[in-house]
């Protein structure tokens, strides 16, 4: 039921729509009580007052999943634009306001998956910070980091190698993927999805194969993981890929499915000697990025 004109309308609490938003982000309830520093508890509290407020239901919820009803996805748009007001606003006071160009370096595969999460909230953190993003091998980042050409770049390495001077962000396996009921992994030779040499993934992969015995052959190669993904789903080829980049139409196999162990390979990010505020700024918010990745195994 709409208030009366003449009574004042309810205020929205921030609090809880930072909330509202991270369970809609998330799926889940107790996914976004960890990235909001609350107990479960707490947080289906606060939805229920939001509730209340509103005199709508905002979420639907089973026992497997939760969804924005109709009135929540509406709210959702108004929720995302009163923190960023909140943000700017606060900023403007609190945050030093530092302005420049940052030249941050990816590989594809982290380009693709983690650079729009970084990039989102870095500029809403720091709007007076421009960030040009180069997308290439790990191998060709490196050379463009010596011939300072970068500020900052974000490097793969393999389990035996690690760059000099980079700061590990992330270890994790990597794992063969394969389609969900699939059937690659059981051909002789065995299909692979690869990359040319200089790859970390390329490198396990095939130290691994050699040390079983295992007969293979390259019948896909990309050097974007779109484009493995796409070998992957089509049974083409089974694939080396870290382990956190397994979607729901993928399964790990292992050795009972044949396949050798891979090992582990690592994140890694080089800042240059130099750097400047912005930059400075740019490869905390990196870090942090990383710390809540090992926290709650989300980005």
């Amino acid at each position: 039921m709409n208030a009366p004109l003449n009574h004042p309308l309810p205020l929205l609490d921030l609090d809880v729509l930072r909330t509202f938003v991270a369970i809609a982000e998330t799926g889940s309830f107790t996914t976004a009580s960890t990235a909001v520093f609350r107990t479960p508890s707490a947080v289906s509290m606060q939805i229920k007052k939001l509730e209340d407020i509103l005199g709508r239901s905002v979420f639907v919820r089973d026992a497997r999943s939760v969804t924005l009803t109709t009135d929540g996805e509406m709210l959702l748009g108004y929720a995302r634009r009163l923190l960023a007001i909140n943000r700017e606003a606060v900023s403007k006071f609190i945050v030093p306001d530092i302005s420049g160009v940052v030249r941050l370096g990816s590989p594809d595969d982290y380009g693709e998956r983690v650079l729009p999460h970084i990039l989102k909230r870095f500029a809403q953190s720091h709007p007076s910070i421009a960030v040009d993003v180069v997308i290439d091998q790990s191998i060709n980042l490196r050379r463009r980091m010596d011939d300072r050409a970068l500020d900052i770049t974000l490097l793969t390495n393999s389990y035996k190698a690690s760059a000099a001077g980079a700061e590990v962000l992330l270890t994790e396996p990597i794992v063969w993927a394969g389609a969900k009921g699939g059937c690659a992994h059981l051909r002789e030779p065995l299909p692979v999805s690869l990359w040319e040499e200089g790859c970390a993934w390329r490198a396990g992969a095939l130290e691994a194969l050699g040390r079983e015995g295992r007969n293979y052959r390259v019948a896909y190669m990309s050097a974007h993981t779109a484009g493995q993904r796409a070998a992957i789903m089509a049974d083409l080829a089974v694939a080396p890929l870290p382990k956190s980049f397994l979607g729901c139409d993928m399964v790990e196999l292992g050795p009972k499915d044949g396949m050798p162990d891979i090992g582990t390979y690592s994140l890694a990010m080089v800042v240059t000697s130099d750097a400047s505020a912005p930059v400075k700024a740019a490869a905390d918010h990196i870090r942090a990025t990383f710390e809540g990745f090992r926290e709650t195994g989300r980005f």
